[in-house]
C-alpha cells in the first residue's frame, strides 16, 4: 500500500502540473484579440516564397490562389523554387511566367541534409520583398490571406507572424482524428505566442522580415537539420526580439493543407516535426516536451499495473479523465475560431491515442532517419 500512495502521489503531481500547463494555453489563447485589419493601402512589398518538390497534383491551385490575392500586384512578387522535381512541377510553374511568377531551380550537385532550408535561403537571395511569407505547395488560401497578414504586420510592426494553418477536405476518420490533433497544435504555438513565450509554428503559413532573417544569420547554426526552417527560425528571432512575435488570429488569414492518407506518411511526418527538438537552445521548451513525454508514460505505466492491481486503474482513470477534460477545453476555444467544433466529439477517442502517439514520437523523432520527399534525412 505504501508503494501505490508514493505513486498515487507521483501521478497526482505531474496530473496537476499537466493541468495548470494546459491553462496555461488557454490563458494563452484567450491573451490574443481577434484581429481586424484597419488598412486599405498596404504600403509593404513582399516575397511569397513556395518550395515544392513534385507537386504537380498541387501547385497549380495554389500559384492560382496566390494569383487571385487581393493585394496590390507592384507590391507582390511570387517565388517557386523546385526542388529537384522528377514530374511536371517545374513544367507548371513556368506556364505562369505571363503572371509574373518566377521559378528557381535548385542545383546542388552534392547531398544535403536540408533541402527545404537550401531552397528558401536561395530564394531570399534573389527576392526584392521587405517582408517575407512562406506556405506550402499543397495549401490553399482566401484572396485576403495576405491582406490580412500584411495588416497585422503593418500596424504592430512584428518581426515575425505566424498565423493559422488547418486541415480540410477529410476523406475518413483518420484524416479527421488528425485535424483535430493539429488544430490542438496550432493552437498551442498561438498560446505560446500569447503568453510571450513563442515555441512552435508552421512554415505553412509564416512571415518574417527579410531584414530580420539576415540579421539573426539565417538558418546559419540550424541548416544541418533537415527540418526546423520555422520553428529553429522562431527561436532565432524570438530570442532577439522576445517582443515583437505576433499570431495572426482571424479567419481570413488561415491557409488549408490535407490530412496524410495513411499511417506510415503520418508518422513519417511527425518524426520529421520531432526531430527538431534536438536542437532548441531554449532549455524550457525542451523540459517542457520531457515532462509531457514522462506524464503520458505514467498513465500508461498505471494503465499496465492496473491489469494486475485494480487500485492502479483508478489512478489512471483520474489522470486520463482531467486530461481529456482540460484538452477538451482548449480544443473548445481553437475549433470555435476555426469553425470546425463538430470535431469535438473525437476528444475522448484521441486524447487515449494521443498517449501512445506522444511516447512514441517522442523516442522515435529524436532517434534514426526518416523519410522526406522521396529522401532519407535526419
Amino acid at each position: 500500500m505504501e508503494i501505490l500512495n508514493l505513486i498515487s502521489l507521483f501521478s497526482a503531481l505531474l496530473t496537476l502540473v499537466y493541468c495548470l500547463l494546459v491553462v496555461s494555453f488557454i490563458r494563452g489563447w484567450h491573451k490574443l484579440t481577434y484581429f481586424n485589419p484597419t488598412i486599405r493601402e498596404p504600403k509593404t512589398k513582399v516575397s511569397i516564397i513556395v518550395a515544392a518538390r513534385d507537386e504537380e497534383n498541387n501547385i497549380s491551385k495554389t500559384i492560382d490562389d496566390l494569383i487571385a490575392q487581393d493585394y496590390p500586384k507592384s507590391l507582390t512578387e511570387i517565388i517557386i523554387i523546385d526542388d529537384h522535381s522528377t514530374d511536371k512541377t517545374a513544367e507548371i510553374v513556368l506556364s505562369y511566367a505571363d503572371k509574373n511568377v518566377k521559378l528557381i531551380k535548385l542545383n546542388e550537385d552534392k547531398a544535403l541534409n536540408s533541402y527545404k532550408k537550401k531552397a528558401i535561403q536561395t530564394a531570399i537571395g534573389t527576392c526584392s520583398g521587405d517582408l517575407i511569407i512562406t506556405t506550402d505547395a499543397d495549401c490553399r488560401m482566401g484572396e485576403k490571406w495576405l491582406l490580412t497578414i500584411v495588416a497585422l504586420y503593418e500596424e504592430k510592426d512584428y518581426k515575425m507572424i505566424s498565423s493559422p494553418v488547418g486541415y480540410f477536405q477529410e476523406k475518413s476518420l483518420f484524416e479527421q482524428l488528425q485535424s483535430l490533433e493539429f488544430l490542438y497544435l496550432i493552437g498551442l504555438g498561438a498560446s505560446t505566442i500569447g503568453n510571450k513565450k513563442p515555441s512552435t509554428c508552421n512554415g505553412a503559413n509564416l512571415a518574417y522580415e527579410k531584414a530580420t532573417f539576415y540579421e539573426v544569420g539565417g538558418f546559419t547554426g540550424i541548416d544541418d537539420l533537415a527540418s526546423g526552417d520555422d520553428e529553429l527560425l522562431l527561436h532565432k528571432i524570438a530570442a532577439k526580439y522576445p517582443n515583437n512575435i505576433g499570431f495572426l488570429k482571424n479567419h481570413d488569414a488561415i491557409v488549408y493543407t490535407h490530412a496524410k492518407e495513411n499511417l506510415k506518411s503520418f508518422i513519417q511526418q511527425r518524426k520529421r516535426w520531432a526531430s527538431k527538438s534536438t536542437r532548441y537552445k531554449n532549455k524550457g521548451i525542451i523540459v517542457l516536451g520531457v515532462f509531457v513525454w514522462v506524464f503520458n508514460i505514467s498513465i500508461l505505466a498505471n494503465f499496465v499495473a492496473g491489469l494486475f492491481l485494480p487500485g492502479y486503474l483508478t489512478i489512471m482513470f483520474y489522470q486520463l479523465l482531467a486530461k481529456m477534460i482540460l484538452e477538451g477545453l482548449f480544443l473548445w476555444d481553437v475549433t470555435s475560431f476555426s469553425k470546425r467544433r463538430s470535431l469535438l466529439g473525437f476528444v475522448p477517442f484521441l486524447s487515449i491515442l494521443h498517449i501512445l502517439y506522444i511516447i512514441f514520437i517522442g523516442v522515435a523523432g529524436n532517434s534514426g532517419k526518416y523519410n522526406w520527399k522521396g529522401r532519407m534525412v535526419k
